[in-house]
């Protein structure tokens, strides 16, 4: 096992593996350590179809596949400009010990042994705890070793994600002016380092405003208008923008950020059911957070059964739709035939994996508990003639390995704003009703 290079080496948890499979080779030229128990713990993990079971079982390949030739509990070179690899057997530190300053031995403990110990036997480098777990980074810490959250994926200036729409206050009355006359403007630097594709503008000054658009296939400002969608009326400016960005079919991805109550998913299904024709199918999915760590496969029932309750904002959201119109109206029963005809799915994220989604709208609801991978591997699916629609809050995150920095949808925004294709839209407006927007600003 000796090691003559000083270099940093990094110690991973199970979750930093589970949270990227590629995790392994994001380290550059740096030496990585996998505890004996992180192993154990990926054995756990590698059966079912939740995405940490294919992270896990991504692992377990590539480990397989870089030892075929040597024994994993030596250093093993993980390629070309890239640092070596063990997997270390024991957790035997001597002196301080996390199993005896915590009163246990479980398996957290047994890593943080496992990186006390590499720390004593590779004095000459620095060693790092690497983990999502922020628990697990406290008490590490707490024994003076460092300890760091996995930063790949992760967007460390998070205010160019949480920003919207753009007030320009000090525009000329002309540009306002032409806007409404011609309903387009060539841009010719009027929005200056503000210019972004598809970035949404309130362009007013003390008379009058207008809201717009930037085109990057025309190089215009375009002036964008309220339009309604399966009977629901936008009712502030941010939903006005978002209505256009979803009914625009060049924008083939589109974000909706905001809290609980500003309208995301419901606007996100009224625009989708507004441009049926254009696709085969409308699929509203959403990932299942279960609740105490109950995995779905073992609550009762078939499919349908299982997934109902994680499933009712979104019924919620269709029966919204349907109070719109009469039982008998041709609107209400053309929704009807949709669902029975499977046009329209609503249903679980994990349900839809391995599909080609091509003639498809399709919205992830709640993406915010996506990782940045899970996003991409959905993104990837798209086929000719598909439309993607991510909602969420990056404030409102229900799994315990992310936070507004790290989660799919952060990353989406950050890694694609600016794109042609792409558009992102904050809303910051709640309109459910003035007690839910009491709970948003006070609570």
């Amino acid at each position: 096992m000796a090691k003559t290079q000083a270099k940093k080496i990094f110690v991973l948890d199970t979750s930093v593996l589970l949270f990227d499979h590629n995790s392994i080779k994001n380290f550059e030229d740096n030496n990585v350590v996998i505890p004996i128990t992180v192993l154990e713990e990926l054995d756990n993990f590698k059966i079912g179809n939740d995405t940490k079971n294919f992270e896990a079982r991504s692992v377990i390949r590539f480990l397989d596949k870089i030892s075929e030739h040597t024994n994993l509990n030596e250093w093993i070179s993980l390629g070309e400009n890239k640092g070596d690899l063990f997997i270390s057997m024991h957790d035997n530190v001597l002196g301080t010990n996390a199993k005896d300053a915590y009163g246990s031995k479980k398996n957290d403990h047994r890593i943080i042994d496992t990186a006390l110990l590499i720390k004593q036997e590779y004095p000459d480098a620095k060693v790092t705890l690497v983990t999502k777990d922020i628990n697990l980074r406290i008490k590490a810490k707490a024994l003076e070793l460092k300890a760091e959250d996995y930063k790949t994926g992760k967007v460390e200036d998070i205010k160019k994600v949480s920003k919207g729409s753009i007030n320009l206050n000090d525009l000329e009355s002309d540009v306002i002016r032409e806007l409404y006359q011609n309903n387009h403007i060539d841009e010719n630097g009027i929005l200056g380092d503000q210019k972004m594709a598809n970035g949404y503008y309130i362009i007013n000054n003390n008379q009058d405003s207008v809201l717009a658009r930037y085109n990057p296939e025309t190089d215009q400002i375009e002036r964008v208008e309220k339009s309604y969608a399966y009977g629901i009326k936008p009712k502030n400016a941010e939903q006005t923008f978002a209505i256009d960005a979803l009914l625009n079919p060049e924008i083939k991805l589109v974000a909706l950020q905001g809290v609980a109550g500003t309208g995301k998913t419901l606007l996100a299904l009224a625009t989708a059911l507004e441009q049926k024709s254009l696709y085969n199918q409308i699929i509203l999915a959403r990932p299942i957070i279960p609740l105490s760590n109950r995995d779905i496969g073992f609550l009762p029932g078939g499919a349908e059964e299982k997934i109902s309750p994680y499933m009712q904002p979104l019924f919620d959201n269709l029966k919204f739709i349907k109070s719109q119109y009469k039982a008998d109206s041709r609107k209400r029963k053309a929704l009807d035939e949709m669902e029975e005809n499977e046009d329209l799915v609503l249903t679980a994220l994990a349900f839809i994996r391995g599909r080609s989604l091509a003639e498809v709208i399709m919205i992830i609801d709640e993406s915010q508990n996506l990782t940045p991978h899970e996003v991409k591997t959905i993104i990837t699916r798209a086929g000719e003639g598909t439309k993607i629609i991510f909602t969420g809050d990056i404030n409102q995150i229900d799994t315990p390995y992310m936070d507004e920095h790290s989660n799919g949808l952060t990353y989406l925004i950050d890694k694609l704003k600016g794109h042609k294709l792409f558009a992102h839209i904050k809303l910051e407006k709640g309109e459910r009703s003035e007690l839910a927007n009491l709970a948003n600003e006070l609570l």
